[in-house]
């Protein structure tokens, strides 16, 4: 289930057309449903609330207005296979290593 902090992707007619941020979801008086407010990361920023049931949350489709509404869990991709050991590039403690611009220049 998505959570406060996630970032979700809003489809729209089955396109996506906005990355969102939830900020908070709390209860509404209505049971099994809840109050979700979504920092939607576009310029210029804007904040939404809406009313969603649990199942809404988790990605299952939903109308509004009459048009088919679905959000989905963003995550972060995997990082890439690293490539193959170059022993003459400097390596950091995190197992990056370090590319010298000046020395790619130089060639």
């Amino acid at each position: 289930m998505a959570k406060e902090n996630d970032v979700i992707l809003i489809y729209y007619e089955d396109q996506p057309i906005t990355f969102a941020r939830i900020e908070n979801i709390s209860p509404d008086i209505k049971k099994d449903w809840y109050n979700v407010k979504l920092l939607m990361l576009q310029v210029p920023l804007q904040v939404a609330t809406w009313i969603l049931r649990d199942i809404y949350i988790n990605g299952q489709e939903f109308t509004m207005d009459g048009k088919k509404i679905r959000l989905e869990r963003v995550v972060c991709p995997e990082d890439p296979v690293p490539p193959e050991e170059n022993n003459d590039v400097p390596v950091k403690p995190n197992g990056k290593k370090i590319i010298s611009l000046a020395d790619l220049k130089k060639k």
